[in-house]
């Protein structure tokens, strides 16, 4: 069974077994969140967004469309995504680029992950970064650009 606060706008039909869903969250209809999530409050989550299973994501984060987490991924609080490199108001070129954090991955609080990316299994994002490349499997990344540790 979920949890839905009452004060979230939930709109997905697509949310797992034992996910949690805390204060003023919105969710929109096309998300996908898996089984035994902890989602805290303030999140907002788009509509072309898959979440896989045991995923935990704090406050103040939001999952724009065009991004995926795997299965037992943590997003700190405050993590920014990006999907568009050239962020223009009403821009009708707009080019969504994927995002994939695969499992097993943390990324820490104050993070923002650039566009078009892919954070690796068990990779571990140090509070504060800005990652703009792909970071390898098993590999800690930190600092502004994020680099290996």
């Amino acid at each position: 069974m979920k949890t839905i606060h009452p004060t979230s706008d939930v709109q997905s039909q697509n949310i797992g077994d034992g996910t949690v869903i805390w204060q003023f969250c919105v969710i929109l209809k096309n998300a996908v969140i898996g089984k035994n999530c902890n989602i805290n409050f303030n999140v907002f989550i788009e509509n072309n967004v898959n979440i896989g299973n045991n995923v935990t994501i704090k406050p103040g984060v939001q999952i724009w469309d065009g991004i995926t987490i795997e299965d037992n991924v943590f997003i700190g609080p405050n993590v920014t995504f990006t999907n568009d490199k050239h962020p223009v108001s009403q821009n009708k070129n707009f080019q969504l680029l994927e995002t994939i954090v695969k499992s097993g991955a943390s990324i820490g609080a104050n993070s923002t992950i650039l566009p078009g990316l892919i954070i690796n299994e068990n990779a571990i994002i140090g509070a504060g970064s800005v990652v703009t490349k792909d970071v390898p499997a098993n590999e800690n990344w930190l600092g502004n650009p994020a680099r290996k540790k």
